[in-house]
């Protein structure tokens, strides 16, 4: 059976102007000559175990105070991005992560750069930060419906194939300088098929405690696949760098997007390797003092409690 880490490099963009979507099946799940349900069974194992393994890794990265995380999460409607988010992170203390879900700009969004939103959201250093949607949809969304460029008021802007390879390589400095800072960044795209998408959308429609996640904006925004597409492919080609490379994640499979995504976050953490602050001297030494006034004052406590005991069996004799 192939490992995790073969999983995970087989998802990894490597900086290949080559790219091409179609040779990212969404509705991969393993080796197939091993039944479902095996392999079901080792997806599930693995992602608790990874689960568990990011809780502690983000305590030393909390701890140390040095490197931070950014998580980035694009896809299609119905891909799964909040599932994903809640079952992968479901381990780690809510003090050290911070999720951002990104709706249409405001008025005074639009008045600055289209990076400003963003990077006013970055995680602190020892903090995971997690992006629902990113700055990626200022090259996805607003290149789909270019439209959208207007209402930004750039002097003299042009929307040409110039202003988006403009907009990748703003995008690729962000990154490097947020690498080259102690950011380290992570980019997923949970990439689903038309099909299942539409398989999810009826989901909605037919169950009346899924209603509430049904939006008229789904299907008109369906009827831009081929568009959005282009440009997933055309973002993920200019965009996945050596110090902050994509991963393509098989989606029409949650079980199999969900454990890929955490195996995933969990080796770029180790691969940081966070440590917990060394401790000095002098300060151990009041550590190991408070230690054994404490241990010293249980021992005290025992002993008044016996006390008491043989006066109350005094008391009755």
């Amino acid at each position: 059976m192939i490992t995790p880490k073969e999983i995970v490099a087989m998802c990894r963009v490597d900086h290949d102007k080559t790219f091409r979507l179609k040779d990212h099946d969404p509705a991969w799940a393993g080796d197939p000559d091993v039944a479902k349900d095996q392999r079901k069974k080792f997806a599930e194992e693995t992602l608790s175990q990874d689960v568990s393994d990011l809780a502690e890794a983000q305590q030393r990265l909390y701890a140390s105070d040095s490197w931070s995380l950014l998580i980035i999460f694009q896809a299609m409607d119905a891909a799964g991005k909040d599932s994903t988010i809640k079952h992968v992170m479901s381990g780690v203390n809510p003090q050290g992560c911070q999720v951002f879900s990104f709706k249409h700009p405001s008025a005074e969004e639009l008045d600055h750069n289209f990076l400003w939103r963003y990077t006013k959201a970055m995680p602190e250093r020892g903090r995971i930060g997690i992006f629902n949607r990113s700055y990626y949809e200022e090259v996805l969304v607003v290149r789909v419906h270019s439209e959208l460029v207007q209402a930004e008021r750039i002097p003299a802007a042009k929307v040409d194939d110039d202003f988006w390879d403009d907009r990748f390589e703003d995008i690729n400095a962000l990154e490097r300088h947020l690498s080259r800072n102690g950011t380290r960044v992570l980019k997923f795209f949970l990439n689903l098929s038309k099909d299942e998408q539409r398989k999810r959308f009826l989901k909605r429609l037919e169950e009346p405690s899924k209603n509430w996640k049904y939006s008229a904006a789904d299907l008109a925004e369906r009827a831009y696949w081929d568009d959005y597409m282009k440009a997933y492919e055309e973002a993920i080609r200019a965009t996945s760098t050596k110090w902050a490379p994509w991963h393509v994640i098989p989606a029409d499979h949650k079980w199999v997007a969900r454990s890929i995504v955490a195996r995933t976050i969990v080796e770029a953490v180790n691969a940081i390797d966070p440590q917990y602050p060394e401790i000095e001297p002098q300060d151990l030494e009041a550590i190991r003092a408070a230690e054994k006034q404490l241990k010293d004052e249980g021992k005290s406590k025992g002993k008044d409690k016996d006390k008491d005991k043989d006066k109350n069996k005094r008391d009755e004799d």
